[in-house]
C-alpha cells in the first residue's frame, strides 16, 4: 500500500511538473509573438504607407521629414481617383473574368483530379506526372506560341484567350484536388458501387459535397490570379473599354504619374477586396490547404 506521505510527494511532483510545463509554454508563446509581431509590423509598413499617401494632399506627399499621419485627411482623393478613369467599368470587366475563370477551373480540375485519384485506369500515374511536369514551364516560354494560336483564331482583343485556358485545367489545382480526393475514405466509393452508382454519380453526390473546402481554396486562388492578372490583358486586349482594373491602373499611372495620392487611392481600392476576402475566409482557406495535404 502507498503511504500518505508517498501520495503527497507524488502529487506535489506532478503539480510541479505541470507548472513547469505551463511556464515553458508561456515562454514559448512570448518568444513566438515577440518574433512575429515585429515581422508583421514590417510587412504592414508598405500597405500603411500606401494608405497614408492616399489620404494626403500634394504638399504632404513630397514633404520632408516624411508625413506618416496626414493632416488634414484628404478623403476626396478616392472619389477623385475614380473619376480619372472608368473604374466601375474596369471593375465589372475584372469580376466577369474572375467568375468565368473560377467556374472553368472548378469544372475541369475537379473532373481531372477525380479521374487521377478515384478511377483506376492504366497509365494514370504516368499521365499525372506529365501533368505535374507542365508546372516547370514558365509562362514566358509558352506566351508567344499561345498568342500565335489565338491570333490565328481571331480571338485577340476578346476575353476568350483569358477565359478558355481555365476550362482545360491547371496542373497545380489538379494536384491540390487530387490530394484531397485521395483522403476520402474508400468505403464510401465501395458502398456507392454496391448500390449501382456510376463514376459520375459518385463524383456528383459523394466527392463534390465532401470537397467543398478544397474547391473553395481553388476558387480563392483563381480569384486572386484573375484579379491581379496584368500580363494577359496587356497582351490580348487593345480596346480600352475591355480593360481590367489592373491594366486600367497602369494606364492611369502613365497619364497621371505626378498624382501620387490619387494613384495610391486607386491602388487601395484594387488591393482592399483581396485583403477583406482573405480576412473573412482565412479559416476555410487554411482548412482546404491542410486537408489537401493529408495523403500523398
Amino acid at each position: 500500500m502507498v503511504s500518505n506521505a508517498d501520495a503527497l510527494s507524488s502529487g506535489y511532483q506532478g503539480g510541479s511538473y505541470r507548472r513547469k510545463k505551463q511556464v515553458r509554454h508561456i515562454f514559448r508563446q512570448i518568444f513566438a509573438h515577440g518574433l512575429l509581431v515585429p515581422l508583421a509590423i514590417i510587412f504592414m509598413l508598405p500597405y500603411f504607407w500606401m494608405l497614408s499617401t492616399a489620404l494626403k494632399t500634394d504638399r504632404q506627399v513630397f514633404a520632408w521629414p516624411l508625413v506618416w499621419i496626414p493632416d488634414p485627411v484628404q478623403w476626396s482623393n478616392f472619389p477623385e481617383a475614380i473619376q480619372f478613369f472608368p473604374f466601375w467599368q474596369y471593375l465589372a470587366n475584372t469580376l466577369q473574368l474572375c467568375a468565368f475563370n473560377i467556374v472553368g477551373q472548378l469544372f475541369s480540375c475537379t473532373l481531372v483530379a477525380y479521374s487521377f485519384a478515384c478511377i483506376p485506369w492504366r497509365g494514370r500515374n504516368l499521365l499525372f506526372l506529365a501533368t505535374l511536369g507542365t508546372m516547370m514551364l514558365p509562362y514566358q516560354v509558352t506566351m508567344v506560341p499561345i498568342f500565335i494560336v489565338f491570333s490565328k483564331l481571331g480571338w485577340v482583343d476578346t476575353y476568350l484567350p483569358l477565359i478558355l485556358p481555365s476550362y482545360f485545367g491547371s496542373a497545380f489545382f489538379i494536384f491540390l484536388l487530387r490530394q484531397f480526393f485521395m483522403s476520402v475514405p474508400k468505403d464510401l466509393f465501395d458502398a456507392a458501387k454496391i448500390d449501382g452508382a456510376s463514376y459520375l454519380r459518385v463524383y456528383a453526390q459523394i466527392v463534390l459535397p465532401l470537397a467543398r473546402p478544397a474547391m473553395f481554396t481553388v476558387a480563392l486562388f483563381q480569384f486572386l490570379n484573375s484579379w491581379r492578372n496584368f500580363v494577359g490583358p496587356l497582351i490580348y486586349l487593345s480596346s480600352s473599354e475591355k480593360y481590367t482594373i489592373s491594366l486600367g491602373l497602369q494606364f492611369f499611372k502613365l497619364e497621371h504619374d505626378t498624382k501620387w495620392q490619387l494613384l495610391m487611392a486607386a491602388s487601395i481600392m484594387l488591393t482592399a477586396p483581396i485583403v477583406v476576402l482573405f480576412f473573412f475566409t482565412q479559416r476555410t482557406f487554411v482548412q482546404g490547404i491542410a486537408m489537401s495535404g493529408i495523403k500523398g
